[in-house]
């Protein structure tokens, strides 16, 4: 049974202030719980290091699915194949963060990859942010979390520069190169998430500025806001979404990037991780690995599985199936015309109360913060956002 501290909830006037301003739902409860998962060291220990094994496979089936043209395969348009590869080949273009979606790690259950966030991650103010807040403001140590998710963040920033150096080099590096960070207009949460990279990146050292995306010029000769030139364009913007619904920009961005005249952030390649279809290649590659869940093309035979799209968010499109391959449980979305994976299905640890628990574990060149959604079988839009506490063994 999942173990739960009662804490008193973060002010809304304070959440305001500081920009959380998606801190109640739709029914009007709150989105962060005010209650904190209990984590052993020893649990918190095990998360670090699954994420650590978990980015290498990663890389190594990134590696696998380029070097055999397997892009279709899992779903990646072909109109950013060639971005993909240039982003892949040259070290610059630097993966700043990204969120393992877990399950497992808590109530004596093995840790178990769902799936991998590694584009554009949400969560991040959640996790970065008001974890610490709630610590404090319950005079909680805070040092009592796994969660360097700022700092490491700042320091993958700094890798930009110094790359595999030490980042603390980074002044002796540093030219003057400058960030533009990017949103699309109408969404808060989007765009006060990149403002939050953003502040993060200038705390780093860089020039940074921020630009809604309809407002950023685009040619062969760079990425311009007000006529100003970046050398860096951070964009909180799906690149499945910009290959299916923007294809001109995607090839412009492939002529910036073959010509060297801007560095885009999260680099293409993350594209690779983030399809679904690569827990598929991961399992060819690493069969029955401790960390990973059966998953293939074709619905799973004589075992519960789940029906994934290669690319959806928020718990849309995904479908339940027993182990006699009857549906038990469904979600609508806007995601069914992607190709799909079955992946075995794995009970979440549950609380008192019968809700599920999905470890999130944030990712900035090493594992870096912890915290979790709670919800029903599927979990979707209307999860809550449950902090961590870790207590003696």
């Amino acid at each position: 049974m999942v173990k739960l501290k009662s804490v008193n909830p973060l002010p809304k006037e304070y959440l305001e202030e500081i920009g959380f301003s998606w801190h109640t739902d739709p029914d009007g409860s709150d989105y962060v719980a005010n209650e904190l998962v209990e984590v052993t060291p020893k649990e918190a220990e095990d998360y670090y290091n699954a994420g650590n094994e978990l980015y290498e496979l990663y890389t190594n089936a990134a590696e696998y699915v380029i070097q055999n043209d397997l892009f279709h395969e899992i779903g990646i348009p072909f109109n950013l194949v060639e971005l993909i590869k240039l982003s892949w080949e040259n070290d610059v273009h630097w993966h700043i963060y990204s969120r393992f979606d877990l399950a497992g790690g808590i109530d004596n259950k093995p840790i178990k990859l769902l799936e991998f966030n590694a584009d554009t991650p949400t969560a991040l103010f959640e996790t970065a942010i008001l974890q610490w807040a709630i610590l404090k403001y319950n005079n909680l140590d805070e040092e009592s979390q796994f969660n360097s998710t700022y700092e490491a963040i700042r320091e993958n920033f700094k890798r930009l520069v110094t790359l595999f150096d030490d980042p603390n080099n980074f002044e002796e590096w540093y030219e003057g190169w400058k960030i533009l960070f990017s949103s699309i207009p109408g969404s808060i949460e989007d765009e006060n998430t990149t403002r939050l990279l953003e502040i993060i990146a200038s705390e780093a050292g860089f020039h940074t500025h921020f630009c809604y995306v309809d407002q950023v010029e685009f040619n062969e000769e760079g990425i311009f806001c007000q006529g100003q030139p970046f050398e860096y364009w951070f964009k909180l913007i799906p690149w499945e979404n910009i290959a299916i619904d923007e294809p001109e920009l995607a090839l412009l961005l492939t002529s910036i990037v073959r010509n060297q005249a801007a560095i885009i952030l999260n680099p293409a390649y993350t594209l690779l991780f983030q399809s679904k279809g690569m827990l598929k290649i991961l399992w060819d590659l690493y069969p029955n690995h401790p960390l990973l869940l059966e998953t293939s093309f074709e619905p799973l035979k004589g075992k519960p599985y789940v029906k994934k799209p290669f690319f959806g968010r928020e718990g849309e499109n995904i479908e339940i199936y027993d182990a006699q391959g009857n549906l038990i449980a469904k979600n609508g979305g806007e995601y069914g015309n992607f190709g799909a994976i079955y992946q075995e299905y794995v009970e979440l640890p549950e609380d008192e109360e019968g809700r599920k628990y999905q470890a999130g574990l944030f990712f900035a060149y090493e594992s870096c913060g912890l915290g979790y959604r709670r919800g029903g079988k599927i979990l979707d839009n209307m999860s809550k956002f449950v902090g961590h506490i870790i207590k003696g063994e």
